[in-house]
């Protein structure tokens, strides 16, 4: 025990915060596979079980199996306590039980509660645990109460109402993307009061624990003098112009193809949720395989984009492509900084989003070559859609997930993964540890362009 607890001291954060989601994943395929777990009569093969539980823990969404007819009500509560656990995080949950036994935060424990959630100081890190699991739990608990009373409607017993709308408030709020309905939200498509709670909760989990904290810090009006952050203004914005952009986009690309015929509302609400849903929700109310190319190489994107940092959510992230399209319009204009509500952004974070987003474009190029020698029948278009789907954690599929090959499954499941743990805590697990340079050389410019 003492030499495994040297070993483990010896691993940086990022690759200690990797093997700890490694131990998840291997904790959640138990609790998958428990007795009574999945129905009479239905056996789940090993991979399959480990790709459920990869998709959990990533709180991604993307199944192999039919999560209806294949677990039993005790089965769907274990998955549930898979969601929470990637929902919140390892790291989160952890430090919240070592709370709650006495045990002392120490230094190390911070480091890697500071690279799980991509802060930049160890101060206040306990204190943003604490706050992270109230406020998820806060929603969820007000979330799950609306939902399983409206639900009464629909289902004839008040369990069945329970299980449904506890299970649909965690897939909404930890953006898990997982149904027990068999059909993701398509029953609730008329259902505008389910569809308005169900973004609201997607949202919520999406848009980031920093800029909740903050917000619910501005309401209790307890500092007068409260300013937000330059990263909650950054999120804000961003991903309200996304969510914009996105439904008009998606409005516009299907008025006369899949939403041709359709009454006015029922194209916006669609419009509106699927926009909303592809941050990382992962959940749809309409059958997305109807889309068109068009739309669905724009989905991609923005699944690709995903959601924020520290978040329920994955892809290259919010702010990251803020940075990245704030520099490029500063540039334009020859400058050779950022400057944005006031504030000039580091140089640093320009190097860190372009770092991601290269390497994101690289890892969805390399994964789509491979598919395509695997999976050589299925389309690119679909292919694509599936990788970015994994990368960014959101779970929308074109129902071909089932079909891939084992290696595509394994693949999948290692963009999930990424998608998870968050690409620079990857780079830095594969790096190792910073080494600060000692020395420069003369500095030269290049060509460029």
């Amino acid at each position: 025990m003492a030499r495994w607890q040297d070993k483990v001291k010896e691993l940086t954060p990022a690759q200690a915060i990797v093997s700890y989601y490694f131990i998840a994943i291997a904790i959640s395929v138990i609790l998958l596979n428990l007795p009574g777990t999945h129905q009479k009569g239905v056996e789940v093969p090993f991979i399959d079980s480990v790709f459920t539980a990869v998709s959990a823990v990533s709180v991604t969404g993307l199944t192999v199996v039919n999560i209806s007819e294949t677990y039993s009500v005790f089965g769907i509560v274990m998955l549930m306590l898979v969601l929470q656990l990637g929902g919140i995080g390892v790291m989160s949950l952890g430090t919240f039980v070592w709370l709650l036994v006495g045990k002392k935060i120490g230094m190390r424990e911070r480091q890697l509660i500071q690279m799980d959630h991509n802060q930049h100081s160890l101060a206040g890190l306990v204190n943003l645990i604490i706050e992270i699991i109230r406020i998820l739990l806060l929603i969820e608990f007000i979330g799950a109460m609306i939902l399983t009373f409206y639900f009464l409607k629909y289902y004839d017993s008040f369990s069945e109402a329970l299980l449904n709308g506890v299970f649909a408030t965690i897939s909404a709020t930890t953006n898990g993307g997982f149904d027990i309905t068999g059909e993701s939200l398509v029953p609730y498509f008329n259902d505008y009061f389910v569809q308005i709670i169900v973004m609201v909760l997607i949202i919520l989990g999406a848009i980031g624990f920093p800029v909740l904290i903050e917000v619910k810090a501005f309401l209790s009006n307890k500092h007068p003098n409260f300013r937000f952050s330059l990263f909650a203004k950054i999120t804000t914005v961003t991903f309200g112009i996304l969510l914009v952009v996105g439904s008009v986009a998606i409005y516009l690309l299907e008025s006369f193809h899949s939403f041709k015929g359709m009454k006015w509302h029922e194209a916006i609400f669609a419009s509106i949720f699927h926009s909303v849903s592809s941050r990382s929700g992962g959940l749809t109310t309409f059958d997305i395989t109807q889309f068109s190319e068009g739309t669905n190489v724009f989905v991609s994107a923005m699944m690709f984009i995903g959601a924020s940092p520290s978040s329920v959510g994955g892809g290259i992230r919010t702010t990251t492509f803020a940075i990245a399209i704030l520099f490029l319009i500063n540039f334009a204009r020859g400058k050779d900084n950022i400057q944005v509500f006031n504030r000039e952004i580091h140089l640093i974070d320009v190097f860190r989003s372009y770092a991601v987003i290269i390497l994101a474009i690289f890892m969805v190029l390399i994964s789509t070559i491979l598919l395509t020698i695997s999976d050589p029948t299925i389309p690119i278009g679909s292919l694509v859609f599936e990788i970015t789907s994994a990368f960014g954690t959101c779970g929308m599929s074109l129902g071909v997930t089932p079909n891939l090959s084992p290696f595509g499954k394994v693949l999948i499941m290692l963009l999930m993964f990424i998608g998870r743990v968050g690409l620079i805590s990857f780079i830095f697990t594969i790096g190792g540890r910073a080494e600060k340079t000692k020395y420069h050389f003369p500095k030269e410019r290049v060509i460029i362009g």
